[in-house]
């Protein structure tokens, strides 16, 4: 990965990075927004936000002031991955890094008629995260191993979900907010299966799944089987919280949902 270009950020001076992956051939605008407090003895919590367009400015506010002492959480450390057309949501993009490979048959029609933008490449954009941007940071700062987040809302929450089954050991903490888990009919809950059936429970894990109790039928079913699977995980080392944010649809569920992530990081 190397550097294109890079500037500042608002809110208050934060780093906007614009990168090349040479795994993905693709460039990411990567923003950072680092602690102004020193770093604990075992590094920051560190919180990586998909949808950084839409989703990076709350999270590092709500990590600003929720660390603020003397009663706040230790400083976390944001850092959101979004794209070069600053779009909140660039549905060409996060089609392409956060869906698993399905067949076309199993995609549903989209409302609008058009074909589905080029897809299934969640396990490329994992490898950029292990192998270019996640070293890559811990280069630049102290970082706790053991703190180490991924949060994604809709398409993005199904990429935490589909990390947690197939790269467990790449995060500690998944935050998966209003999860797509009817891409390619379920295809995440296949991933659940085979998670279930092979977790040994070496290592622990922490899963936060939010939704918004006003949302479309098969996104609260979606979540709600998560839970239900999850819960039986428990025994295991799997630690999931289940947040049902009354009055809220898919949109104005996303201020909630990410203000919970600081708290949940340094559980």
């Amino acid at each position: 990965m190397r550097t294109v270009r890079e500037g500042s950020f608002a809110p208050d001076g934060c780093i906007e990075r614009t990168v090349f992956s040479e795994r993905r051939q693709l460039e990411y605008r990567i923003l950072i927004a680092a602690p102004k407090d020193k770093a604990p003895e075992e590094g920051y919590a560190v919180v990586y936000a998909l949808d950084g367009d839409a989703t990076f400015q709350t999270m590092a506010e709500a990590a600003r002031l929720q660390t603020r002492k003397p009663k706040g959480y230790d400083p976390v450390l944001v850092v959101g991955i979004a794209y070069p057309s600053k779009e909140a949501f660039d549905l060409e993009r996060r089609c392409r890094d956060f869906t698993m490979a399905v067949p076309k048959a199993a995609l549903p029609p989209r409302p609008d008629g058009r074909a589905w933008p080029p897809n299934g490449e969640a396990d490329l954009f994992l490898d950029f995260l292990e192998h270019e941007l996640i070293p890559d940071i811990a280069r630049e700062f102290p970082i706790d191993a053991g703190r180490r987040a991924i949060a994604g809302h809709s398409l993005g929450g199904l990429l935490a979900l589909h990390a947690l089954y197939a790269r467990p050991g790449l995060f500690t903490h998944y935050a998966a907010g209003s999860p797509s888990v009817w891409w390619g009919e379920n295809e995440v809950l296949k991933e659940q299966e085979r998670f279930a059936a092979q977790w040994s429970g070496e290592r622990e894990l922490h899963l936060l799944l939010t939704i918004g109790a006003n949302e479309l039928e098969d996104m609260l079913e979606g979540a709600n089987e998560i839970h239900r699977r999850m819960k039986s995980l428990s025994g295991r080392g799997v630690r999931t919280e289940y947040v049902r944010f009354d009055g809220e649809d898919h949109v104005s569920v996303l201020p909630a949902s990410l203000g919970r992530i600081v708290k949940f990081v340094r559980s």
